[in-house]
């Protein structure tokens, strides 16, 4: 590792730390000597001119000549937005938070032994960078000598500047006598960075040099041992993003924006010391997916910055001799960044490879595709985009996954709909899964999507659309995830194949989170065609930013990166030391039967076969999912004029409701009018819930994709689903809601108000406020004043960045939606625009009942719960404010667990004692830390994010926005509060019977037809 890496203070700039500086004590430049008598130069602020210009990079120098032998060498500095500093050719230091200076102890760069035989010329260098705004560089080093003498160099008008380097600027006796002199821009503690005063500067000192995250911070299940291998540094190498194992048991990773290495870790049992580090020769790197396949490396490079262009390379042995130094680009892939190209696996035929990008990136021409090429963004009321302004303008198919060959020449769409995801990998059936990105922006609202794992099946879509139009889970147009985990920044996944581990490991899917700092095991266990699971929390540790995993083929280790954003990265293992054997298991089971009857299905896709209609018709109403899923796209890859009097004619309502469906998608818009007629055939007090919302997103699809129906039908079919509302249901009345206010019925506005009044959550009242923001008709007086008065109780509740961007903006559609006379009329209501105010969420105060205990409440519960009311438990799962920190049931906040899949985990008594005393056992997933300064702060919370040396800290469960960042380097201490975040005494203000039916209805997992709700 490099010496004194972490030091991160010398720069000079206005806006934000951002890049790298450099100090150059240069041959021609301005000498400062150190002889008997010091000196001290004042302190300033420089930079290259007067005007800093937008993502301007700057290289400062400065030359001192030493005449004696230096005891003691100090650093301080900062840099407006980005600095790298070198001394003597050597980086020293990186900062790319201006208000946070850095301090390094630098003596072995400057000391010599004995008396100096001739004077010692030395260079301080910088590399500076500004993003936007103003820029400075500010630059202490004091150098002491053996007899007490000191002398102060600091950044002022003998520094040299220019904005082209040259090779060797960062040497000593380099000419830069055409460089220009730095321009003085304010003094310490003046100018835009009034902050940085002598105190601030000086208490850098308090900076502690980081690593990697200790072991000691990391957790991991029983008898499985980490190991941390190496600290990245990150002046020279960065920080690690991607990992790949080849197939001699060394590793190979990239830095994020630099180069690529290959590791060769120590034997198991080996000391950490012995890991070797190697850049490869290529000059290949920033990137996120790297897979070795075809004696090859297979590099997805993303960011574009030095390595041109982006997309798919293929490196390898020019004289076959294990020397990586020939690259070959093999396809442009048009995205880059967080949300560009990422990973490359292998397939599970062995001959092909797989490559997954994010919603950033534009779809590749194809040769191929298993998904219809016909796919829209199907939302029918006007789309709202992010109020942040993430993603405006993107549109379908976000998030793809293909297949391509080994040269990268024909490429097939596999999968779409995702927001992010970063890795892929198969399991042994040769089934491909992922682990999508949540947009943390949205939480608390009612589209608001979790980190998810999904069973990426051929033609699959997932639903992501950008803004409040991605599909509603239920819908039957998209797949639903296969395990639900909750916020967070997935990263890489793999199965625990070929670990020495025990089976359940090794048959695992892993995944990462790179925000909270957890490594998952998700258990998947075959369900119809597809699959069902759990997620176990494997390792977890705070901070642990882990970006990739791969298993060592070679000695059976599992090794993962934690970095990425400049954070500091590192490499470990992991291991098994336990007893139970580790050998793979012999065969593998069979898989279920509709496993054939899907794969028989998609074998339809991309081509036009007479059978397909036949082989895929009987399927259309089959129970499973997937399979029914698989039958439609087997319909819409055939001409539709081949089975669409087949469609309209169908007597069976599940086979003719996903026939339609079809038909909307692919058919002719002529079709509308007897595709709404043959709707009206459906019995709807015959369907499920879900069934009744696939049949009004027959009804949406037809308006979306075959326009608004004439006056006729719109009252027609106004009239018809109007019968139905409100309903029971939650789900139902949202749909309902939107398609009738899209329709402009009489009477939803009333009906609409009357259920957002009495919605147990924000996220239903939202939804109610979205679809009535474009209803035009109907309203009274009395009703828009309650409706645009609904939206001051809004303003107390709490989501995440763009939440009250979307509450603004939901309220000025509304308002555009005004006649004039209605605008006089409402004028004192319009002017009283609500602003945010403290959280009260969606519950009601509730008079104190008694203090309950586990044991007066476990023995009802173990007895069985029988003839309980479903919605008075969802309606107190949010007056006990449950509801503003878990989701359940796809609806709640964030900063808990998910509890819809957790609680099947817990007994009665255990339930019963994590809601009436939280703090007995704390969930090391969930659990807080603390946080102790160097300069005496302590804070309190959940580690929510990560840039650079910032570690995000969210501090109040209740509101997502309460953050603290902490500089990593002031970290003195970190551990696990033994308080939880969970507040105590939820149940004390519920009755016996209130109590009995918000167990059950966690219990239920949100399935309402739950025996334990059937009345006897």
């Amino acid at each position: 590792m490099f010496p004194g890496r972490s030091l991160e203070s010398l720069t000079v700039t206005r806006s934000r730390l951002f890049f790298s500086c450099a100090l150059l004590l240069c041959g021609l430049a301005v000498y400062h000597h150190l002889g008997a008598q010091g000196t001290k130069s004042q302190t300033q602020w420089i930079w290259f001119g007067v005007d800093a210009k937008e993502d301007q990079t700057v290289y400062f120098r400065k030359e001192i000549v030493l005449k004696q032998r230096i005891t003691s060498a100090r650093l301080y500095g900062t840099c407006d937005n980005k600095m790298t500093v070198y001394i003597n050719d050597k980086p020293i230091l990186s900062s790319d938070n201006w208000e946070s200076p850095i301090f390094r102890e630098v003596t072995s760069h400057f000391s010599t032994k004995g008396k100096l035989a001739s004077e010692q010329r030395c260079v301080v260098a910088v590399k500076a960078q500004n993003s936007d705004g103003p820029a400075g560089l500010l630059l202490r080093l004091e150098l002491q000598s053996p007899k007490g003498g000191k002398v102060i160099v600091s950044t002022d008008d003998t520094w040299r500047a220019t904005e082209q380097a040259a090779k060797g600027w960062t040497e000593p006796g380099f000419d830069d006598s055409a460089w220009a002199k730095a321009t003085v821009l304010a003094p310490l503690g003046g100018g835009p960075w009034a902050r940085i005063n002598e105190g601030t500067l000086t208490g850098a000192a308090k900076f502690k040099k980081p690593t990697a995250t200790p072991i000691e911070l990391i957790k991991v299940k029983k008898d499985f041992k980490v190991e941390h291998l190496y600290s990245v540094p990150k002046e020279t190498q960065g920080s690690w993003v991607s990992l790949c194992a080849d197939d001699k048991g060394r590793l190979i990773a990239s830095d994020q924006y630099g180069k690529i290495f290959r590791i060769t870790p120590p034997p198991i049992g080996g000391s950490a010391e012995d890991t070797k580090v190697e850049a490869l020769p290529v000059d290949l790197g920033e990137a996120h997916g790297l897979c070795w396949a075809f004696d090859s490396l297979y590099v997805v490079v993303n960011e574009g910055r030095n390595v041109k262009p982006r997309g798919l390379w293929r490196v390898r042995s020019s004289k076959g001799d294990d020397v990586l130094d020939t690259k070959e680009h093999l396809r442009t892939l048009d995205g880059s960044g967080e949300h560009g190209p990422h990973a490359v696996i292998l397939g599970p035929d062995r001959n092909s490879l797989y490559v997954c990008c994010g919603n950033h990136t534009k779809m590749t021409k194809l040769a191929s595709t298993t998904v219809p090429l016909h796919f829209k963004e199907d939302y029918l009321v006007p789309r709202m985009w992010d109020a942040s302004g993430h993603a405006v303008g993107i549109l379908a198919p976000g998030g793809c996954t293909y297949k391509t060959d080994r040269d990268g020449k024909n490429w097939e769409l596999i999968s779409m709909g995702y927001r992010n995801h970063y890795d892929i990998a198969f399991n042994k059936y040769g089934d491909m899964f992922t682990y999508d990105s949540d947009m943390e922006w949205f939480m608390n609202l009612p589209f608001y999507r979790p980190t998810r794992v999904m069973h990426a099946v051929p033609g699959s879509d997932f639903g992501w659309r950008s803004g409040t139009a991605t599909m509603t889970v239920g819908y039957p147009d998209n797949l639903p995830s296969t395990v639900d985990i909750g916020p967070g920044s997935p990263t890489g996944v793999t199965f625990g194949y070929g670990a020495k581990f025990p089976v359940k490991y090794q048959e695992a899917f892993f995944i990462c989170d790179w925000s909270y700092g957890k490594l998952y095991a998700v258990h998947l266990k075959a369900e119809g065609a597809s699959y069902v699971g759990e997620a176990e929390e494997f390792m977890n540790g705070s901070p642990l930013p882990l970006t990739d995993i791969a298993v060592n083929p070679v000695d059976g280790a599992m090794y993962f990166a934690i970095g990425g954003r400049n954070t500091m990265s590192g490499l470990y293992r992991i291991t098994y030391v336990g007893k139970e054997p580790t050998q793979s298991p012999a065969g593998t089971e069979a898989m279920p039967s509709a496993v054939g009857t899907r794969q028989k299905l998609e074998s339809y896709y991309n081509k036009k076969d007479p059978q397909a209609i036949d082989v895929a018709w009987p399927h259309l109403a089959n129970k499973d999912r997937f399979v029914r899923y698989a039958a439609r796209l087997a319909l819409e890859f055939q001409d539709p004029a081949t089975w669409q009097e087949k469609a309209l004619k169908e007597s069976n309502p599940i086979a003719l409701t996903h026939a339609l469906l079809g038909l909307t998608r692919a058919g002719d818009k002529s079709l509308q009018p007897r595709i709404l007629e043959a709707l009206e055939r459906i019995d709807w007090s015959k369907l499920t819930p879900a069934q009744k919302v696939d049949v009004l997103r027959v009804y949406e699809l037809a308006f979306i994709r075959m326009g608004a129906p004439d006056a006729t039908w719109k009252e027609r079919v106004g009239k018809r689903l109007d019968a139905f509302y409100p309903s029971p249901v939650r789900e139902v009345n949202v749909e309902l809601s939107r398609v009738l206010a899209y329709l402009e019925t009489p009477g939803v506005v009333a009906k609409s108000l009357a259920l957002q009044a009495k919605a147990p959550t924000q996220e239903e009242q939202i939804d109610y406020a979205l679809s009535l923001r474009i209803v035009k008709s109907g309203w009274t007086k009395e009703e828009r004043e309650k409706y645009f008065n609904w939206f001051h109780k809004a303003a107390t509740y709490r989501g995440h960045n763009s939440f009250h961007g979307f509450m603004r903006n939901i309220r000025a559609d509304a308002v555009k939606s005004l006649s004039e006379e209605e605008r006089t009329a409402l004028k004192e209501v319009l002017a009283n625009v609500p602003q945010p105010q403290s959280p009260k969420f969606t519950f009601k105060e509730r008079a104190f009942v008694k203090k309950w205990e586990v044991d007066e409440l476990a023995p009802v519960v173990e007895k069985g719960l029988v003839g309980r009311d479903f919605d008075k438990g969802r309606n107190l799962f949010g007056e006990t404010k449950c509801f503003a920190c878990h989701r359940f049931n796809n609806e709640g906040g964030g900063t808990g667990p998910d509890l819809t899949g957790v609680i099947g985990r817990f007994n009665a008594r255990d339930l019963l004692e994590s809601l009436i005393d939280p703090n007995k056992t704390i969930s090391d997933q969930y659990a807080a830390i603390v946080v102790t300064t160097t300069d005496d702060r302590l804070i309190t919370g959940r580690i929510v994010n990560l840039a650079g040396d910032g570690i995000h800290i969210n501090t109040d469960m209740l509101d997502p926005n309460k953050i603290v960042t902490v500089n990593r380097n002031l970290i003195a201490s970190i551990g696990p509060s033994k308080v939880s975040l969970m507040p105590s005494g939820l149940l004390d203000t519920l009755n016996r019977d209130e109590i009995l039916d918000l167990v059950a209805y966690l219990y239920s997992r949100g399935d309402r037809n739950h025996r334990m709700f059937a009345r006897p």
